[in-house]
């Protein structure tokens, strides 16, 4: 196989572990990296990406945050796509009324307002602090310096995010994406990004998506790996992401994009 271009999900697909990724995994991207350019594409934001990249060897190459929302290069910001401070705040009433906490995500700021288990498990697997004051604060904060979140993290128990899903589908569909990354946790994003559209914005004058081999785990690596030249999801990914797959290599804990490359490239 001949491709120029790799790009990997990180959580369950390229990560063996809930933070790193296996000394398997970085021989292997070694191995390519001067052939092939290896973009890294998450729903993380940077600094919880870098250092990936850095115990990789590919610390110069662009990654993909937010599933697509923010696009970096080293220091340089390539592209952002931000859900407005109105909308953000109002989405944050809503929650309110569900007894939903939120997580909001600007480039390398991320806040919450109070510790939980889940935001402790985000600090031990991402390797980024958040800052801890009250949501309402952090949208006027952000409300005079014009800027808006790359992310929406709402955090709850099973029955409050099942109440709140069917209102934000109905109301809110044509304005941002929401999707449930598990029973407690719905990720929010701009509605005009995707995993897809990133890769498409990094591509240089001789390359096209078939130049592309891409490997994803969940949902939201369904639209990539079905548009690029060759998708590939790890065993443990969803049941849809294994249907529309080109090929399933072993699970993120067998360091399946390891061996892929190994047996492949």
């Amino acid at each position: 196989m001949t491709f120029k271009i790799l790009c990997s999900d990180l959580d369950g697909t390229l990560l063996s572990t809930k933070s790193d990724v296996s000394e398997f995994t970085v021989s292997q991207i070694h191995r390519i990296k001067e052939r092939m350019r290896i973009i890294l594409v998450s729903a993380r934001m940077p600094k919880s990406m870098v250092y990936l990249q850095k115990r990789m060897g590919i610390e110069k190459n662009p990654i993909i945050c937010y599933n697509g929302a923010l696009v970096m290069q080293e220091d340089k910001q390539l592209n952002s796509t931000i859900i407005p401070i109105d909308l953000t705040a109002h989405l944050n009433n809503i929650c309110k009324a569900h007894n939903i906490k939120l997580g909001l995500y600007h480039k390398d700021e991320w806040c919450v307002g109070e510790t939980s288990e889940r935001v402790q498990k985000e600090i031990l697997h991402t390797k980024a602090e958040p800052l801890f004051e009250p949501t309402f604060k952090t949208l006027e904060r952000w409300e005079k310096k014009n800027i808006g979140a790359h992310k929406i993290m709402l955090m709850s128990t099973k029955p409050n995010i099942d109440a709140i899903s069917s209102e934000l589908e109905s109301n809110f569909s044509s304005e941002v994406n929401c999707y449930r990354s598990n029973d407690t946790l719905i990720e929010i994003a701009p509605n005009a990004v995707s995993k897809l559209l990133a890769i498409q914005s990094l591509l240089q004058p001789n390359e096209s998506l078939e130049d592309v081999l891409a490997f994803g785990d969940n949902y939201n690596d369904i639209e990539m790996l079905q548009c690029v030249g060759y998708g590939v999801a790890v065993e443990n990914g969803r049941k849809e992401v294994k249907e529309i797959a080109k090929k399933v290599t072993l699970s993120n804990k067998d360091h399946g994009v390891a061996q892929f490359i190994k047996d492949h490239l």
